[in-house]
């Protein structure tokens, strides 16, 4: 039988009250008695120092124990007086008596002997553990009162009281169990209570619904465990709705290439439009535009899962920037930006895949390119700092507005989709400039550039 969390957490605490009402009910047994005994053995000290008080009294009188040897009879009245005789209590003021109570238990115990040993009256007691009081007279020991051990520890009446303290006892026990038992339920449902909402949240997130959340209502373990769970529900539901927008851009994406090439084509097959070399390469550029939307989607989705191919190995990224530079001075020139390098004298080795950094800086250059205002500028610049690269790519007017910079590296980004699709694109290429960067283990952030647009900063790890 498989018991639940809140069954086991109860047994727990069920079983830690019952060891420690137990053990302390042994405890407490086992002290009541010490001390119990410990009071009866005060009690009789009291009695025989006030008995000894009258034999002592009886042999400065009688100047011997002769009138005891000579007479057992005396001894007999004597026992019986002390039984009826008051002796100083110490918890009254001084003068105050109390009675000695009932002496049948022990006076029968008792035996007189002189100071050399010899019995005078009562019974011959030898065993050592009898308890011996010296009778002082005039400061001289002038006999011994003994008093014999019980052969039990405690009287009938004693063996009652006992009785009364341990049935009490285990009454009191029960009831503590009993309340122990209500207080590891109640203490039970209560820290279950979070596991549960827990669960049906979960079962919730797992049907899809990504908006449930869980109170939290502690800062132990628990409520981190609430607080860690509405955050993955959270990013959950932030993916799914990135999935949902994702899957709407990529459709419009799709869409506009595909209307321009259905439209074309259904020209040139109504015969509107001749099949000139013009709508010939009008086609081509679609084509291409198309191929390299889907290109770049593979790209990103082989980046996600980790499969996007890097051939590491040794090079100059030096090298590198300065042959992707060369490539776009002459488009530069076109749209009539000029186009600035820095770059050190000495090289920057790192180990990377050229044709991925080659990427990278063509994405940057080609996004800077794109969205510059003709007559703007853009501005390179690669420095080593410590062990890491940098590279600093700036452009002129226009540039983006600060609380839109992190977003900038998102798939499918643009913060003004008009004009972006107007020039072209569809938000994918920075998105695979971080995929590369951080498959080089460096970073990537956007900020406002000086020039008035924007600045991209690139810091990769050197060799």
């Amino acid at each position: 039988m498989r018991l639940g969390i809140a069954t086991k957490i109860f047994l727990a605490l069920l079983t830690t009250s019952l060891v420690v009402v137990g053990v302390m009910g042994v405890t407490s047994r086992l002290v009541f008695q010490q001390g119990f005994r410990s009071y009866l053995a005060e009690v009789e000290q009291q009695r025989l120092q006030a008995l000894g008080m009258l034999l002592v009294e009886a042999y400065q009188e009688h100047g011997s124990w002769q009138f005891l040897r000579e007479s057992p009879r005396q001894w007999r009245q004597l026992l019986r007086f002390a039984g009826r005789q008051m002796v100083p209590d110490a918890d009254e003021e001084e003068g105050e008596l109390r009675p000695l109570g009932p002496a049948a238990a022990w006076l029968p115990r008792l035996s007189l002997y002189d100071a050399t040993g010899e019995l005078i009256a009562g019974r011959p007691s030898e065993t050592e553990a009898a308890r011996r009081h010296p009778l002082l007279s005039e400061g001289e020991t002038v006999g011994w009162l003994v008093l014999a051990p019980l052969r039990h520890p405690v009287s009938r009446v004693d063996r009652q009281f006992q009785e009364q303290q341990f049935k009490a006892g285990l009454v009191t026990a029960g009831l503590a169990l009993l309340l122990a038992a209500a207080v590891a339920a109640l203490l039970a449902w209560r820290l279950l209570r979070p596991v549960r909402q827990l669960a049906a949240a979960t079962h919730a997130l797992a049907a899809g619904d990504y908006r449930v959340r869980v109170p939290v209502e502690s800062s132990d373990e628990l409520g981190r465990l609430a607080r860690d769970f509405n955050r993955l529900a959270s990013t959950l539901e932030r993916n799914e709705k990135l999935r949902r927008e994702f899957m709407a851009d990529v459709s419009h994406e799709l869409r506009t290439p595909l209307a321009v090439l259905r439209g074309e084509l259904e020209a040139l097959q109504d015969g509107v439009r001749a099949p000139t070399p013009e709508a010939l390469q009008s086609l081509q550029a679609e084509v291409l535009a198309l191929g390299k939307l889907v290109d770049d989607l593979y790209e990103l989705a082989l980046a996600d899962v980790g499969a996007l191919a890097y051939q590491l190995v040794e090079l100059d990224l030096v090298d590198v920037v300065a042959s992707v530079v060369k490539g776009f001075e002459a488009r530069c020139a076109e749209r009539q930006l000029r186009l600035t390098c820095r770059l050190p004298a000495q090289p920057l080795p790192l180990r990377g895949d050229r044709l991925r950094l080659a990427q990278l800086l063509g994405n940057l250059l080609e996004n800077s390119l794109r969205y510059t205002d003709p007559g703007g500028q853009l501005q390179l610049e690669v420095e080593r700092q410590g062990q890491q690269a940098i590279i600093s790519l700036q452009d002129s007017a226009p540039g983006v507005p600060a609380e839109l910079l992190p977003r900038l590296f998102e798939r499918f980004y643009r913060p003004e989709h008009s004009r972006s699709r107007a020039h072209g694109g569809a938000g994918l290429g920075l998105a695979l400039c971080r995929s590369i960067v951080e498959a080089h283990g460096g970073s990537i952030e956007a900020r406002p550039s000086p020039l008035g647009g924007l600045q991209v900063l690139v810091r990769l790890p050197l060799r």
